[in-house]
């Protein structure tokens, strides 16, 4: 919940804001895939490991923080493409800008729970 009120509540909104600035002069279909594309980019293997890392210090897991957080990052996010990409179509092009931190961050608190079973489905 920490990490959550803190880092992603800076990061996150203020890469939408950037995907709304990059993809402001684009139109139809090449603005909606754009704004998808550029959604799903952002929660990319790095992002996920970082979120495995914040785990596994709250957890005092010192001992499991490696390189096979990178590994597990990079399977996980691989396979949750098809549903990340439905779901950050829907907030990206279907929710309105003020509404898009609030409906990743539950699309992200669904997601947390897939991240953290992710050690088990793919190590």
């Amino acid at each position: 919940m920490f990490i959550g009120a803190t880092f992603y509540a800076f990061e996150i909104p203020n890469y939408f804001d950037w995907i709304v600035k990059k993809t402001q002069f684009l139109k139809g279909i090449k603005a909606t895939l754009t704004k998808t594309v550029l959604a799903i980019a952002y929660f990319n293997p790095l992002w996920i490991a970082r979120h495995l890392l914040f785990i596994k210090l709250f957890s005092g897991q010192f001992e499991a923080i490696g390189f096979n957080l990178v590994v597990i990052a990079f399977w996980s996010f691989l396979v949750n493409i098809p549903i990340s990409f439905i779901a950050n179509y829907i907030i990206q092009n279907r929710f309105k800008l003020k509404w898009r931190f609030l409906g990743s961050a539950i699309f992200s608190a669904i997601m947390a729970i897939y991240y953290a079973l992710s050690e088990t489905l793919f190590s």
